[in-house]
Formats: C-alpha cells, structure tokens, sequence
C-alpha cells in the first residue's frame, strides 16, 4: 500500500455552518456558530464555508469573528454572483490567516431562466465577477450551481471562462441530488479533459442526499479526479442533506486499499463534533446513520455477539476509537466521584472540561445516580449536552411542575416560572401532560411561537431511563431550538420549551435572518 505521505490528499471543505445551517430549523446561534468553527479547525478541516456575509449582519458578523479566531483552515464566505455580495463576503473573511472568496451561479437552463440570462449573457458575467473576486484575494472558489442538470458543451465553456477569470477551485455542485456515482465521476473527468487549463485548478465535488447516493457520488468524484469534497457533519443539510464528512473521510481511511487518498482529519475528533451539531442543531442523528449513529457499534444478533467476542474484526470494520468513541462503556454509579467522572469525560472525548463545568455536570450526576442504578455513557453525554446549553440567557427558569395524568380526564399541569426573576405560578389542562404543561407555559409567557418540531428519543435502555426531548419554535421567521434531558419525559419536555423560548428571546433582539438561494 502506497505510504499516507505520498499520497493525493483530499481537501475537506466543511460547509455545516452554512449549507448545514440553511436546514430549516437548523439555525445556530452565534456563539454557537463559533464553537463549532473552533472544533472544525481542530480536528483538521481544509476550509471552513463559515457562512452566507450578505444574507444578514448576524452572518456577516459570524463568519468575521470565525475568520479572526482561526488558526489553520481556510476560511470561506459565499458569495452570489455580483460585486456587492463579493465585496461583502471579502471584508468578513479578510481577517483570516488564509481565506477564500466562494462564488456561484446556477448554470443549467433551469436556474438560467430565473434571472432570464441567456447563455452569452452568463457567460460574461461569470467574467466579470470572478474577475473581480480575484482582484480581491488569490483563493477564488467558482460554482455552476446544478451543475449535473446543466449541458455538457456549456458546462465546459463556463469552467474556462472561470479558470482563465482567475478562479482556483472548481466545484461541481449535484445541487438537488439528481445524480448516480458513474455519472457524478465521467462528468469530472469530462471537464479535466476537455477544459484547458483543468489542471491547474482543484476540481471540488459538491453533493446532496436526495436519492441516498450523496457519498457514493463523492466518493466516485474524487476517484475521477476531483481533489476537494464539500459535506457537512451528520450530513447536516436542506431537504435529505449533504455529503456527510464523517462516512467520506472513513470510507477513505477503512478502504484505502482501493481509495488510496489521504486527508488531514483527525477523526478521533468526530463523535465529539458529531454530538455537539446535533445538539446545536437540534436534529438527532438516526440510530442507523453510518460511522456515528448510536448502533453503528452495536451487535444483537446472537451469531454477530458471539463472533465479536472471538475476534472484533468478525463484524467491526473500524473501531469505535478510531472515531472518538470510548474503548469500554462501563456504567458509573452513585458511589463514584469526581477523579472517575474526569476520566470518564475524557474518554467520551471532552478533554476540555473546565474545573467550573466539572462541579456542574458532576452535581448533575450525582443527582441522575439516585434516580437511577447505573449512569452509561450515553448519560454522560446527555449530562453534559444539559450543561453546555446553559450558557443562553435565560429569561424564564423552570422552578416547579406537577402533572396530573392517566386514563381519566382532564391532564393538568402546575408550574410555576421564574421569569425576569420574578416567580408566577400557573394550572393548565390539555391533551396529555405535555400539551398541559405547554399550555401552562404559554399562559405565563404569551408568546405567538409555533411548535414546529417535537421529538424524544431515549438515551439508554430502561424504564430508569433519560429521555431526551428537542422542541424546534418558529416565530416571526425565527426559528429555535431547545433540547433537554431528564428521567421525567414532562420535565426534560418543559425544559427543552423553555431552552427554545429563551433562545427566541435572544434572536427578537438581532437583525432578522434574511435567507437567499445558495450554491447548495
């Protein structure tokens, strides 16, 4: 096998903090936004897409602080095609060590007909603003956006015209999906082909989930010649998603005798990343979901048991620390303290734990372990997620809840709030505790907030188990999440409402988010 060091490398283009983001109600906060770039560069990724700068000061602001703040990605704005949103992207990623102007345009007839361009018309433009992204910085990225929906002959006139404007990375965007892995790679090697100059510049493939093809089409891209992947963790993303980093990056890594390319990726670093998008982002990550969902490791089957423990490699193609995750799982009790709550943490990936946020989780803990037997690491985690989200300013506090419920009507709930610091107490009705206890809350906070999502998932096994609930609200085109847990699914519901009616607080006070269409 060819040595790591001589390979191809494979730039890693993460854009989770914009693609990813643009997943309705995917909207990260701004600090979020900042810890989950400062992750991104540590655990290895090429260029950072930090975001959209025209699409609102919130954006602007966010991918300026990410570009002041890094240390060895690339930092990316994107950019549509004309001089104010370039001009715009420039002066929010300038500030960074090494940054990269993204700009676009959709190039099929489909997306050609909305700005009612013809062919010569695109063309001159795509000139012209690359041009002028060029005479800005020397990291130029171009993208024809559906670019698999877009005819041949065309396809490879605009790619000149950007590579001759200046323009250093090309990527072909499968914008909406459409696309099958020996199509996705004979339209790259197409272009390097038949363009001049294609081998000056760094082919990029762009991908999304729509048919479930999106990493197999990555994947088949590179393996024609495309030297950059665009993905997103948890393959995050509009409609099914994008590309997901974490299954390119180990199917390159596990299958390197017939992939032989290398990337930069600590993927040590990618269940701890894994976990913190998710709870930002306030999607789950399925069961199932190759490389880090919650069976990925796991074996049932009495055969797959039995031969794990004769020989791992029986079932397991890659190993759970390969991916940051925890050699043993052995639970915690109430009995352990401090120095095994530490160590726990650090081999769940958080090596990073404050003395201030160990007291926190641990006095967290060791309420959990009187309510339950054992304390797994998928509490642990939980416990931690519950921490890491106090940090939002909380207007309303949970101080007490009782609930009345069962087969005999009506479902009442008793809260009582703290709100601005004041106490107010509440008796609600509904349909099930939940929807009384929602309704309690909304008698004490009127709000004209909408439910959009309501979702819990267990996080261990058990009727001791935590429940871990997320509630997405939508208000005046604002949208929040919130996410809690707790072994009372009413509790860890009423929490999670309350995170995201905070965090609508906060937003009510920033510039609305205005969203436009993207290179996705």
């Amino acid at each position: 096998m060819t040595d790591k060091s001589e390979q191809d490398r494979v730039l890693i283009f993460d854009t989770t903090l914009r693609d990813g983001e643009q997943s309705p109600g995917a909207t990260m906060s701004h600090e979020e936004k900042l810890e989950i770039a400062e992750m991104l560069d540590d655990m290895g990724v090429d260029v950072i897409e930090a975001g959209f700068p025209i699409a609102s000061e919130g954006d602007f602001e966010a991918v300026k602080e990410i570009a002041v703040r890094s240390k060895q990605s690339t930092i990316c704005g994107l950019s549509r095609a004309n001089f104010k949103d370039i001009d715009r992207c420039y002066e929010a990623i300038k500030h960074a060590g090494s940054h990269r102007i993204h700009t676009f345009i959709g190039t099929s007839p489909l997306h050609r007909a909305i700005p009612n361009l013809t062919q010569d018309a695109m063309a001159d433009l795509i000139h012209d603003t690359v041009t002028h992204a060029r005479n800005l910085t020397d990291n130029v990225q171009w993208s024809a956006m559906d670019a698999t929906r877009t005819e041949h002959d065309y396809l490879c006139r605009v790619v000149e015209i950007a590579i001759n404007a200046g323009a250093t990375t090309i990527n072909i965007p499968d914008t909406v999906g459409y696309t099958a892995p020996r199509e996705s790679a004979d339209l790259i090697r197409m272009l390097i082909e038949k363009v001049p100059g294609a081998d000056e510049v760094v082919f990029s493939t762009h991908c999304h989930n729509d048919l479930g093809m999106a990493t197999a089409n990555s994947l088949a891209a590179v393996d024609a010649g495309a030297r950059q992947i665009e993905c997103t963790i948890n393959g995050l993303g509009e409609r099914a998603g994008n590309t997901a980093l974490e299954e390119v990056v180990m199917a390159m890594r596990v299958r390197n005798d017939i992939m032989p390319y290398a990337t930069q990726i600590d993927t040590k670093k990618i269940m701890a990343i894994s976990r913190r998008v998710s709870q930002v982002s306030g999607f789950p990550v399925q069961f199932n979901k190759a490389v880090v969902g919650k069976n990925a490791f796991a074996h049932e089957s009495g055969i797959h048991q039995d031969g794990m423990l004769k020989n791992a490699e029986t079932f397991e193609i890659m190993l759970p620390e390969d991916i940051g995750l925890a050699a043993s799982s052995l639970p915690l009790g109430k009995h352990s303290g401090r120095a095994a709550l530490r160590d726990k943490l650090k081999g769940l990936g958080y090596d990073d734990v404050g003395e201030n946020q160990l007291k926190d989780v641990f006095v967290r803990f060791k309420a959990l372990a009187d309510r339950k037997k054992e304390v797994y690491d998928d509490d642990i985690i939980a416990l931690m997620q519950v921490v890491s989200g106090d940090a939002i300013n909380e207007r309303i506090k949970l101080k007490f809840l009782r609930v009345i419920c069962g087969t005999e009507a009506p479902q009442s709930a008793d809260i009582n709030l703290t709100i601005d610091g004041v106490d107010h107490q509440h008796t609600a009705t509904g349909d099930g505790p939940v929807d009384a206890t929602f309704n309690a809350v909304k008698a004490l906070f009127p709000t004209g907030a909408r439910l959009e999502l309501y979702q819990v998932s267990a996080v261990t096994e058990g009727t001791d188990a935590q429940a871990t609930v997320s509630v997405r609200l939508s208000e005046d085109g604002r949208i929040a999440t919130g996410q809690s847990s707790d072994t009372d699914t009413v509790v860890a519901s009423a929490k999670a409402y309350i995170t995201a009616l905070n965090r609508l607080q906060v937003r009510k006070k920033s510039t609305p988010e205005v969203r436009y269409t993207d290179a996705s």
